[in-house]
């Protein structure tokens, strides 16, 4: 069992930091008064808005990235810590992260995409994180929900979540860890000191932006790895803007049948009980997931997702 951040109270600070791609402050606006209408003060980051290019435009250099984050992470009044996006850059950061301070006072890291790569790190040193929306897409039309979950999070209530059937799920009940979040990073990580543990876990994928080929490439590297003789069950969130877009009449929507065709087929060899349409992801409606958290997962007619403390 991973270490729970503690609840945070009314008039905590909340750190935002851009560990990845750059934003632009109007980009931040609607969800820093956010933070604000929920009574929290949000304490930006010296290189929040930072930009530097180089094959990419990042959140500043890799110095500054990691600057920012250690900050947030380490210092004692802070009480929370956001992403404000992802994009391309946590990976760089993996190498130079510090935990001194946040080992004796854990908080919540909140993010998602390629913020896996801190969860996963953070998860090797024991603590559980929110794999949840980032500041930026709540400018996009992201559910209030989704971030109301997240508030409640925060504030020490553990999710439970029900979710109509998928033709592609494979049905059983268990009980484990939940680790996981973005595919392409849970890729990008496999073979390194940094990837997630899958013994006896339940994974979770979401992703976006895929070719298919591309998908089943991730997937079979995970099966080459010997990920799916490891793992418990399959959890499969959002995946979207899948193939090409003129080809793919569900390039828009947020579950995609052939990617979940494409999972299922590479998963239907192991015994373990799999769920597709999870909302959370890069979709409109993404529901908060704890990594690091204690899940029982019931998969029939219908499927329940609850934490358990």
């Amino acid at each position: 069992m991973k270490i729970f951040p503690k609840s945070i109270k009314k008039g905590d600070k909340i750190a935002i930091i851009s560990p990845a791609g750059s934003v632009e402050p109007t980009q931040l606006e609607k969800g820093i008064e956010m933070i604000k209408s929920k009574g929290f003060e949000p304490i930006l980051g010296e290189h929040l808005y930072t930009k530097f290019s180089n094959g990419y435009n990042y959140a500043g250099t890799e110095d500054q990235r990691l600057k920012d984050i250690n900050w947030a992470l380490n210092d004692n009044e802070i009480s929370a810590v956001w992403a404000s996006r992802g994009g391309y850059g946590c990976q760089h950061l993996l190498h130079g992260l510090n935990l001194k301070e946040f080992s004796k006072n854990p908080k919540w890291y909140i993010g998602y995409s390629d913020n896996t790569v801190i969860q996963s790190f953070l998860m090797k040193k024991g603590f559980a994180s929110i794999h949840a929306q980032t500041i930026k897409t709540s400018s996009f039309g992201v559910t209030e929900e989704s971030y109301d979950l997240i508030f409640d999070i925060l504030k020490g209530k553990s999710p439970k979540y029900s979710l109509e059937s998928s033709q592609f799920n494979k049905k059983g009940n268990i009980e484990g860890e939940l680790i996981g979040g973005n595919l392409a990073l849970i890729y990008a990580l496999l073979g390194t000191k940094y990837s997630f543990d899958f013994k006896d876990k339940i994974l979770f994928i979401e992703d976006i932006g895929e070719n298919f080929y591309a998908l089943d490439r991730m997937m079979m590297s995970l099966e080459l790895a010997g990920v799916f003789t490891k793992i418990k069950g399959l959890i499969v969130g959002g995946m979207t803007n899948m193939g090409d877009e003129k080809d793919n009449k569900q390039y828009e929507e947020s579950f995609d049948e052939f990617a979940n065709k494409l999972i299922s087929d590479r998963v239907s060899k192991y015994n373990f009980p799999v769920v597709f349409d999870f909302p959370n992801g890069h979709i409109k409606d993404n529901r908060p997931l704890i990594i690091g958290g204690k899940v029982s997962l019931k998969i029939g007619e219908k499927t329940s997702l609850n934490f358990k403390k």
